[in-house]
């Protein structure tokens, strides 16, 4: 293009780049035909799971963290953070979605620019907690809903369809063995007020029974998210179920640990 500087050129081709990333991301969220996460912490890692035939990559804050000397519950510097997130961006041509954690601030409006960091890094989603980091206990729904506004409004100034997956930690409030219908009810309120705020999908971790996960994604207005654990059910019993995502959380840099320090122990021998 004549006249036009050459930085402009690319940061057109790049957001074109993420725009396009953006809308694969968002279509492969399918009830029924889940889209498997296998979480990732690293540039490294993130080229491991391109490898693995993944469609697409998320980072898991614990693992980041973990990775990284950090606990969780973003004691890791957003900047940090950030910064973790463009080199992964530039490690695999996979759409690339960031655990935000609780947005890294407490007002809509600390939400909005911590999600237009990620953004500007090349993220095409994110995760957005709805529980408060120091102690895990809930935020009041329309308190996250404000926050959720605000970081959607922040994304539509891009003009990418930027993936808010709100995740409600309502299932984390009490021991798996006592979920019951009045939890599950809790979460599709919640989802029904993250939806109308402009959240794009809802995440329940901690959820493992698959009686009340068929019935949060049936009535759910948005995909539901299940995060893998020890009681979750296959990936198959929850497609059939209507889940539309499945994540592995911190268990891909577990798993990835173990069998290094094994291969460490057996090279000491």
């Amino acid at each position: 293009m004549i006249g036009v500087p050459d930085t402009i050129i690319h940061h057109e081709e790049r957001m074109a780049d993420q725009r396009g990333k953006a809308e694969q991301f968002r279509a492969l969220h399918i009830s029924g035909k889940p889209l498997v996460l296998f979480n990732i912490w690293d540039a490294g890692s993130a080229k491991a799971v391109a490898a693995g035939g993944a469609k697409a990559i998320a980072t898991g804050s614990w693992s980041v963290a973990n990775a990284n000397g950090f606990a969780d519950g973003e004691r890791i510097p957003l900047a940090f953070a950030i910064d973790n997130l463009r080199r992964i961006v530039g490690a695999t041509d996979l759409p690339v979605t960031i655990d935000l954690e609780s947005g890294y601030g407490d007002t809509p409006e600390v939400v909005g620019e911590t999600v237009a960091l990620a953004i500007d890094a090349g993220a095409v989603g994110c995760n957005l907690e709805d529980s408060f980091p120091a102690n895990g206990k809930l935020r009041a729904t329309v308190d996250q809903a404000d926050r959720i506004r605000r970081a959607r409004q922040m994304a539509d100034a891009t003009n990418i369809r930027f993936f808010i997956n709100a995740r409600t930690d309502v299932f984390f409030q009490r021991p798996l063995e006592q979920h019951d219908d009045t939890m599950v009810v809790e979460a599709i309120q919640r989802a029904r007020a993250y939806w109308e705020a402009g959240a794009d999908g809802l995440f329940a971790p901690g959820l493992a029974d698959i009686g009340l996960i068929a019935r949060l994604a049936k009535e759910s207005p948005l995909p539901l998210n299940i995060m893998v654990g020890d009681a979750t059910p296959p990936v198959r019993v929850l497609a059939e179920h209507g889940v539309a995502r499945v994540s592995h959380g911190p268990r891909p840099y577990l798993v990835a640990m173990k069998a290094l320090e094994e291969a460490a122990r057996a090279a000491s021998a």
